[in-house]
């Protein structure tokens, strides 16, 4: 008997006990089955609820941070404060406080977390994993249901330590069940046993698999589980770690080569599972492009996807909070500031880079002159999918004035014509002219709720999207609005796999392949081949420029969806690698790519930059207002707003006439993002060499005594660590 545990909850397994009374008898009557009677495994049934117990252990979950057990997803957690998506220092880039163990801000714990603990265990998880292998292994199950099981768990398995692999480089490899008790030690292994560990482990899961999802994947009942495309595609992201300057100092292009021949061979197989890039009729200003974050069915752009549902209770509810993440506080949300630096970075509707911005050096400047006061004019399709603006619509379907704490927003006849008006005023000259001050009030009922520039980045828009994820949006409570959202997160996308193999391709010499990837990617967004999909035309003949593009790319196609600071780790975006770690060997001399990533690039390093915000403030004939709903000065002076942008429409037209109303009525302000000292002196970002590979937290080290420290950081006496993470 087949379950569909993953379709229906996505975590936990205690209503799979009703499914069938034969996996009753094998089951101990607790929410997570880690502690199981060995014959469990020999029952189809029940050996399957263990597989989705290590699912619910496992899958990427945009409700929580980045921390231990979970990638960052997007939001504005510590990862996210590390790129130019977000404003405000995360611990990595606080030039005042400095990571340590011993003292000084904790270096965060994404190797340890709590001892005796299996659910809150980074190896706890490895653990529960173990155990999975083991009893299915020696269970009396046929093998071609063994094989269908195990390679799910092979896949999390692998998918634990490259999240282990990717912070601390080499760390303990434990392959077979282990109590966390005293006495219990395994060493550190090195970060190529690491590496060569992972990708065996994601060949064995691709194998397994073969035979239940090389035919187009699993049936529509099972989708969401993992298959041989998943593995493929989260090996190739293992080969390209594995290739980059990270952990690739002198640049050894065997590890480019191996990696393009591996992920080109293995591409079949990826589209063999039904994967490919998400695409639909009448594409209109990227309306595919955000579609495809939509898709609660079979989606082939979804190879590596956490699901969820509407359920509003109970041990099945496990709703995606994104949604009212990202809307604005008037509909019931909370919104997310986007930075300025990033909108100022997006690519121009040409696909070039703006003329002001000096970022990508070597890519080309576009033809458009980039207005920093109408910065919605002439860009990429996908910037109006990323950022929302004063003046554009972004539709939803229910009542927020019936939510408790929203009596004054107005409804937008039920949300179906809601436009964005955040713009702000202020009660006195000193607030409006201070970049730092939190005096100020936003219309339509925002107020002190409001965000410069709202991330729209995977909305649920009800204008692309016309059977809205999320369900109860009307109930008159806190959870209320779009908190039971189905909308899946996606992980890993098919547009990833391309620009994975585009970046192997490139760093093993074949440029042409390496731009046929990209332009794939950029077919989907909006761009044809009329003007080379944007691209400039020496990226066939120029290596480091190619390389730009890509990593350029990367950094628009993803924006907030948790890859960025991966990006900017591997290719030590910091500082172009050129700092020295205190103590490190010969060996951690960056002597590829000319001794600096950057310099070769022709990326300006973040070192020593600052992100700001930005605000739409209105002009001084009529900045000054009041702090209620009712002391809009725009509209206390009679002005009417120009028809909200509406996305599904031309839109040269509708942003000349929004430019035109900017001009008569708001003006742009700079708002502090990055922190400043005491005295009020900007400061700027300090990423330190040592944090490109992590320490191991004093708790890890107090721990296990045994376990060396990593280079670069001292240990729990105070001396400087001995372990290369680097190693071969």
């Amino acid at each position: 008997m087949k379950t569909n545990i993953i379709k229906l909850l996505g975590f936990g397994l205690a209503a799979g006990l009703t499914l069938t009374a034969c996996s009753d008898e094998f089951l101990e009557d607790k929410k997570n089955y880690d502690n199981v009677n060995p014959e469990i495994y020999s029952d189809y049934t029940g050996a399957q609820l263990r597989v989705n117990d290590v699912y619910s252990w496992c899958l990427p979950n945009p409700t929580s941070d980045m921390n231990w057990q979970y990638p960052s997803t997007g939001s504005n957690d510590e990862a996210g404060k590390s790129t130019e998506e977000y404003s405000g220092f995360s611990v990595f880039l606080d030039p005042q406080n400095p990571l340590g163990v011993t003292s000084g801000q904790q270096v965060p714990d994404y190797f340890y977390n709590q001892l005796n603990n299996i659910q809150n265990s980074v190896y706890g998880r490895i653990r529960n994993i173990n155990d999975v292998i083991e009893g299915i292994t020696a269970g009396t199950l046929p093998q071609e249901q063994k094989d269908e099981l195990l390679g799910q768990v092979y896949f999390f398995r692998a998918w634990c330590y490259y999240n282990l692999m990717k912070w601390y480089g080499g760390v303990p490899i434990v392959a077979e069940t282990q109590d966390p008790i005293e006495g219990v030690y395994t060493p550190r292994s090195s970060a190529r046993e690491v590496f060569e560990f992972i990708c065996s482990d994601l060949d064995q899961s691709a194998k397994m698999l073969g035979e239940s999802t090389l035919g187009g994947g699993w049936s529509s009942s099972d989708w969401g589980r993992v298959t041989t495309g998943t593995a493929l595609a989260l090996k190739g992201r293992v080969l390209l770690l594995w290739a980059s300057p990270l952990f690739n100092r002198a640049n050894d292009e065997t590890r480019w080569s191996n990696a393009y021949t591996q992920m080109k061979a293995e591409l079949d197989s990826i589209n063999a599972c039904g994967y490919d890039l998400y695409t639909a009729a009448n594409n209109i200003n990227g309306s595919v492009f955000a579609n495809q974050f939509n898709q609660a069915i079979v989606n082939p752009e979804a190879v590596f996807v956490t699901l969820f549902n509407t359920t509003q209770s109970g041990d099945q509810q496990k709703n995606n909070p994104w949604e009212r993440y990202i809307r604005p506080s008037n509909t019931s949300g909370s919104g997310k500031n986007a930075s300025a630096m990033l909108v100022d970075l997006f690519p121009m509707a040409d696909g070039k880079r703006p003329s002001t911005s000096t970022t990508y050096t070597k890519l080309e400047m576009s033809s458009y002159q980039y207005d920093s006061e109408h910065p919605f004019m002439n860009r990429d399709p996908r910037f109006y999918r990323t950022f929302a603006f004063p003046g554009f619509r972004w539709a939803y379907q229910g009542n927020s004035t019936l939510q408790e704490d929203q009596p004054n927003s107005p409804s937008y006849n039920n949300g179906q014509d809601y436009e964005l008006w955040n713009y702000v005023w202020y009660t006195t000259e000193a607030d409006r002219d201070n970049p730092s001050g939190s005096n100020e009030y936003a219309a339509d009922n925002l107020l002190t709720s409001r965000s410069g520039v709202y991330v729209r980045k995977r909305s649920d828009d009800l204008d692309i999207n016309s059977s809205p994820l999320y369900a109860n949006f009307d109930a008159k409570a806190d959870n209320g609005g779009f908190a039971y959202s189905a909308q899946p997160y996606i992980e890993l996308r098919y547009a990833e796999v391309l620009l994975n193999l585009a970046e192997a391709a490139c760093g093993a010499g074949h440029l042409d392949e390496a731009v046929s990837y990209i332009q794939q990617v950029r077919a989907r967004a909006g761009y044809t081949a009329e003007n080379n999909y944007g691209l400039q035309a020496n990226l066939t003949s120029d290596q480091a420029a190619c390389m730009s593009a890509i990593l350029y790319e990367r950094q628009i196609e993803f924006a907030y969806e948790g890859k960025r600071f991966d990006d900017m780790r591997r290719w030590m975006l910091y500082d172009g690698g050129a700092v020295k770690v205190p103590g490190a060997p010969a060996s951690w001399t960056l002597t590829g790519w000319g001794g600096n990533t950057c310099d070769w690039l022709g990326f300006k390093q973040f070192n020593g930059q600052r992100r700001e915000n930005m605000v739409f403030r209105v002009n001084d004939a009529h900045w000054q207002g009041g702090t209620t709903v009712d002391s809009d000065p725009l509209v206390n002076a009679g002005i009417e707003r120009c028809a909200a942008v509406d996305l599904r429409q031309e839109l040269g037209p509708q942003l000349e006439t929004l430019k035109a109303w900017y001009d008569q009525n708001l003006v742009r302000k700079l708002k502090k993002g990055d922190g400043r000292d005491q005295n009020q002196v900007d400061l700027y970002i300090n990423f330190r060499p040592q944090y490109y590979l992590l320490g191991l937290s004093n708790s890890a080290l107090t721990n296990n005594t045994m376990l060396p420290q990593t280079i670069g950081w001292e240990d729990t006496s105070g001396a400087a660590g001995t372990f290369d993470p680097l190693a071969e």
